[in-house]
């Protein structure tokens, strides 16, 4: 009888040390791994704040590849990145360079030369000056650097507005990439952003003289 009786309060003291370490807060028992704290969906890739500051390229943006290191000399290529976001090399064609770095850049411009073409070859890559340029009708045109996303309308502005003798709706935007002429209306562009066309690096702005 006694050893029932030991039995059974051994197994109360048990149900007790289980009920109470239940009610037990996460506060109070704190866990090394939170799960309260939001996951990342599966296959979404974490970008760092470091990672999100590095300068990637752009449309329109110059490229400068130089190779050294082969026993045949190659020419360096110094070029705007095309509106498809490609550059085009000598053997290998075009390659896409919109939103890489210039690291990423050069090693793959690397695997595709060698050892398919060359054994050695040392390849390097970097960015030209960052700039656009403004003409015509404005009263500060020039050389601008170009620190960003900006807009026909922004990019005049930032070289001093446009003239009394401006003419607004000749507003021609050159690109880079392919000499492209594209007429904008400046009054209209400012009234409706989707007519404020992007500049991009080494694009050209040009503003026309009104005739009266």
């Amino acid at each position: 009888m006694k050893l029932f009786v030991r039995g059974l309060f051994a197994c109360a003291c048990l149900f007790a040390a289980v009920f109470f370490t239940g009610c037990v807060s996460p506060s109070q028992n704190p866990s090394p791994s939170d799960n309260s704290k939001p996951r990342p969906a599966a296959g979404t890739q974490i970008i760092s704040p470091a990672d999100a500051a590095v300068a990637r390229f752009r449309v329109g943006e110059t490229v400068i590849v130089n190779f050294s290191g082969s026993p045949i000399a190659i020419e360096p290529l110094e070029g705007p990145i095309t509106e498809d976001g490609t550059i085009t090399l000598p053997l290998i064609g075009a390659v896409y360079a919109v939103g890489k770095t210039a690291g990423e850049l050069q090693n793959e411009i690397y695997t595709n030369y060698v050892p398919k073409y060359y054994v050695r070859l040392t390849i390097t890559v970097k960015s030209g000056d960052r700039v656009y340029y403004v003409g015509g009708e404005v009263k500060g045109g020039g050389r601008e650097l170009y620190v960003g996303d900006t807009t026909v309308t922004k990019a005049i502005q930032s070289a001093g507005g446009l003239t009394d003798f401006a003419n607004h709706s000749k507003v021609w935007l050159i690109r880079a990439s392919n000499g492209q002429r594209i007429r904008v209306d400046y009054d209209k562009a400012l009234e409706n952003p989707a007519k404020d066309l992007p500049v991009y690096p080494d694009d050209q702005i040009n503003v026309e003289k009104r005739l009266f």
